[in-house]
C-alpha cells in the first residue's frame, strides 16, 4: 500500500506540561538502547493499562494494588508518550500505523481502567459506562477532525493526557486513605464525582469542538 498522498497531520498540544515533556522525551529517547522499539513501547502501554485495571478491579481492601495501579499509569506514560517520539528520532516514522496503532491502543486502555474502576466498585457502572461513551466520542470526533482538518489536538482547556494521567494517580492516593466524598453532608463514592465531573468536562469539549470544526468545514467548502 503507498503512503504517497498522506499528510501528517499538524499535532497541537496547549497543555502546560508539553513543552518539558517533550525536550524530556526527545533526551530519554537518544539514550534507549537498539533493542528497544516503538512497537515495543506501544505493546508496555498497552500492558501497562491491563494491568493497572487490574489492580482497580482488586483493590478493594488491598491499599497495595492502588499503588500498582498508579506504577502502571507510570510505566503507560513511557510506552504511550515514547514511541513516536523514538520513531521520529531514529527517522524511522510510518505515520499511518503509528496512528493508528497508538490511538487504538488508547481506546483499549480507557476501556481497561474503566472497566476495572466499575469492577472494584470504586466508580458505579453507570457513571463508569457513560464516562467510556463521552470519552470514546470525543476520540471519534478528535480523529475525523484530524483527517477532515489534518490538525490533531492532543490537548483541551490546557489539559493533555499527562495531565489527566496524575490527576487519576492523585485520585488513586485519595482512595488508600477514604474512597469517599462529603459534598452537602452527603457521602458520595470520590471516584463516581470524579467520573461526574470528567463526563460534564468531555462533553462540553466535545460540543464546543463539534461547532468550532463544522463551522471550519463549511467555511472551506462554501456552496457555489
Amino acid at each position: 500500500m503507498s503512503t504517497m498522498g498522506f499528510a501528517d497531520a499538524t499535532r497541537v498540544a496547549t497543555n502546560p506540561l508539553a513543552g518539558l515533556e517533550r525536550r524530556c522525551l526527545i533526551w530519554m529517547a537518544g539514550r534507549l538502547p537498539g533493542w528497544i522499539t516503538s512497537d515495543g513501547l506501544t505493546a508496555l502501554a498497552l500492558a501497562a493499562m491491563a494491568f493497572t485495571g487490574l489492580c482497580y478491579a482488586y483493590a478493594r481492601g488491598r491499599p497495595g494494588l492502588l499503588l500498582l495501579a498508579i506504577v502502571g499509569l507510570v510505566l503507560n506514560w513511557f510506552g504511550d508518550s515514547l514511541d513516536g517520539t523514538l520513531a521520529r528520532v531514529r527517522n524511522q516514522q510510518r505515520p499511518r500505523y503509528g496512528f493508528y496503532v497508538d490511538h487504538i491502543v488508547d481506546c483499549f486502555g480507557a476501556l481497561f481502567v474503566v472497566a476495572g474502576l466499575a469492577w472494584s466498585g470504586y466508580m458505579t457502572p453507570f457513571v463508569a459506562m457513560a464516562l467510556l461513551i463521552v470519552y470514546f466520542m470525543l476520540s471519534i470526533e478528535i480523529f475525523l477532525a484530524t483527517y477532515c482538518l489534518a490538525v490533531f489536538r492532543l490537548s483541551f482547556w490546557g489539559v493533555g493526557p499527562t495531565e489527566l494521567r496524575l490527576v487519576l494517580a492523585a485520585g488513586t492516593v485519595a482512595l488508600i486513605s477514604d474512597p469517599t466524598v462529603a459534598i452537602l453532608g452527603e457521602h458520595y463514592r470520590l471516584f463516581d464525582v470524579g467520573g461526574a465531573v470528567a463526563i460534564v468536562g468531555i462533553a462540553l469539549t466535545l460540543l464546543v469542538s463539534v461547532a468550532r470544526n463544522t463551522r471550519l468545514l463549511y467555511q472551506a467548502e462554501p456552496l457555489r
